[in-house]
């Protein structure tokens, strides 16, 4: 036997490497897939993900009065500039933090009306606190043993499913609960920044104590298409007639579009009929309802209404006439009211909207409910307002 069919037994016929060739490709495509998945720690902590404070700074408050109305009045087609609604955090712990965080940030803002003279100094000083704040704070929500997620929505949990308490949490309970945050985000703010025009401390303010620290502080801002910031707004909000609002007065002149005084929500419906009444009678025609008005409140009255149904002249004539309700061919003042929420929407829609989104996110057995399970194996749909992603290029959702 010659050598070369001596060693031909121990060759490997070409089909045979192409396989090797085949399953050591596919082995290092797995490996390096695998190194690239983010997997869950022991703790459901996604690497990939991080929790990032977003506190609303005072800036975009003022301009809004309390963060509420001008993101709200753009949100539903209004005059107002456009803004994003900040999500509310889901959980107290993340919302107190970010109070915080906004209330350095307001305190350097306002240094000077708050303590006289001129305050550079000092509010750089305020800036640097607010710096170091947002490093720690961030670390603390990001370390498992300090923050942990999944405990925090064993913690939770059981606040929520309240109303009834069955193991489950339903839309409404989430709604609610959404509802209870976004409030106390809203008194605080309130608070803090009754803070500027309350200098004696008596816990009332004057609408000759308002204007002019108003003005000095926020300029001309006007976020509402009117000028929200008047004395007939200031009046409005006064609901008790003494000339003074107190902190709740004060809360609702802020909030207007959550509140539940009657004068504020005549003063937002003549307002909404003055903006769009071009012939000047005190009232809205047919025509100055479609060109001004129909689209912006389009579907109130289902939410899942048609998005054909916008500018469409036969859908509009037939949500007149609903609004028309002394068939006069005019829409009045006290006839908007109903329409009301969708031109300034309020804290309730969002929590609404919110909790929608959650709900989606994690209810994997499609039945209307959460369980706690449900809840822990997709954190981020609730703590999805302070989630950053600190690897966008290598973070991909389908693995998740």
């Amino acid at each position: 036997m010659t050598p070369a069919a001596a060693a031909s037994p121990r060759r490997k016929s070409p089909p045979t490497v192409l396989l090797l060739c085949v399953v050591t490709f596919s082995l290092l495509l797995f490996i390096l897939v695998a190194s690239y998945s983010p997997r869950l720690q022991p703790h459901g902590r996604n690497p990939h993900r991080r929790l990032k404070l977003h506190p609303k700074t005072s800036a975009a408050v003022a301009s809004s009065y309390g963060a509420s109305t001008a993101s709200k009045s753009a949100g539903a087609g209004g005059n107002g500039a456009q803004q994003q609604h900040h999500a509310v955090p889901f959980d107290p712990s993340i919302a107190e933090l970010e109070r915080r965080l906004e209330d350095k940030e307001w305190e350097r803002e306002h240094y000077r009306i708050l303590h006289g003279g001129e305050g550079d100094g000092e509010a750089d000083e305020h800036m640097k606190e607010w710096e170091e704040f947002l490093k720690e704070e961030e670390d603390f929500i990001n370390d498992d043993d300090r923050f942990n997620v999944s405990d925090r929505i064993r913690a939770l949990f059981p606040k929520i499913d309240l109303a009834p308490q069955d193991g489950f949490i339903s839309l409404d309970e989430l709604i609610r609960w959404n509802l209870e945050q976004a409030r106390t985000d809203q008194l605080h703010r309130s608070a803090r920044e009754m803070e500027l025009y309350d200098k004696n401390g008596d816990g009332i303010v004057s609408f000759e104590a308002f204007q002019p620290v108003y003005q000095a502080s926020h300029g001309e801002r006007n976020s509402l298409g009117f000028p929200w910031w008047k004395e007939e707004h200031f009046n409005a909000s006064d609901a008790n007639g003494d000339g003074f609002l107190n902190k709740d007065e004060f809360h609702d002149f802020l909030n207007p579009s959550d509140s539940e005084n009657p004068k504020i929500i005549n003063l937002l419906c003549r307002q909404e009929i003055r903006q769009r009444d071009k012939d000047g009678d005190g009232k809205l025609n047919f025509q100055e309802y479609f060109h001004g008005l129909h689209d912006h409140i389009h579907g109130y009255d289902d939410e899942n209404a048609d998005i054909s149904h916008i500018g469409n002249m036969t859908i509009a004539k037939q949500r007149f006439s609903k609004l028309d309700k002394d068939n006069d061919g005019f829409i009045s003042e006290h006839e908007i009211e109903p329409v009301l929420d969708k031109l300034h929407l309020s804290e309730r829609y969002y929590a609404r909207q919110q909790a929608t989104h959650a709900m989606s996110e994690a209810d994997k057995d499609h039945d209307g409910r959460l369980t706690l399970e449900e809840m822990i194996e997709n954190p981020y749909s609730f703590y999805g307002s302070v989630y950053f992603s600190d690897d966008e290029d290598y973070f991909h959702e389908e693995f998740r």
